[in-house]
């Protein structure tokens, strides 16, 4: 059965990212995993998002079969499907070319821990991902091997990818590390080296975290 609340979620959230300019054209993508029926809701691939309503919103399986909806998916939709088979926590996916971090993405440099925040939100520093071909699953393959504990990471010379439980969640991460990414590359044209956070704290931050 097709859920037409998540479409609209997916819509909104779209139309919120590109108002954010965590994206520009008809760049980055969205999308949602229902695990109890087994499809995904993603955004079109190359569809104006001045456009964009409900029912644009495709309906696939995993292993690319359309369900529902008259486009094409996300050229990367291959890449969301392999978040998650490979991370069964997740449950949604945004993949945004945020300027500042996509600069950190295409000097393929992690965006290290400047501020207490990324401690919660993104579980530490943003690890940038192998490059891969754009639209293979070895893009979605390659940004899991480097997240580990972490909520997202860069995609070298490509962007990046951030992950959560719903949209929500890993709009709010996504957000995260463009602030992050900001922020560092202006303290990098005020100073260099940028003084990143101790592990000690880090790591006292975590165990905090964990007795809530």
């Amino acid at each position: 059965m097709i859920n037409c609340q998540i479409k609209q979620v997916i819509v909104d959230m779209t139309l919120r990212c590109y108002s954010e300019k965590l994206f520009a054209g008809t760049s980055g993508n969205l999308s949602v995993y229902d695990r109890e029926t087994g499809y995904m809701y993603i955004t079109p691939g190359s569809y104006p998002y001045e456009k964009l309503t409900a029912d644009d919103i495709m309906v696939m399986t995993l292993d690319g079969e359309k369900v529902d909806g008259v486009h094409n998916p996300s050229s990367e939709w291959r890449m969301h499907a392999a978040v998650y088979r490979e991370m069964p926590g997740v449950g949604a996916v945004i993949h945004t070319h945020s300027p500042y971090a996509t600069s950190f993405a295409v000097n393929r440099q992690p965006v290290p821990v400047i501020l207490i925040e990324m401690v919660p939100f993104l579980g530490g520093d943003v690890p940038v991902a192998e490059f891969a071909i754009p639209g293979t699953e070895a893009v979605g393959s390659n940004a899991v091997a480097v997240l580990g504990d972490r909520n997202a990471c860069l995609m070298a010379n490509h962007g990046v990818l951030a992950i959560g439980a719903d949209l929500e969640q890993a709009h709010i991460r996504a957000v995260y590390v463009e602030d992050a990414a900001k922020i560092c590359a202006i303290a990098k044209s005020n100073r260099d080296p940028v003084f990143v956070i101790d592990d000690k704290d880090v790591a006292f931050m975590k165990n905090r975290g964990k007795k809530k």
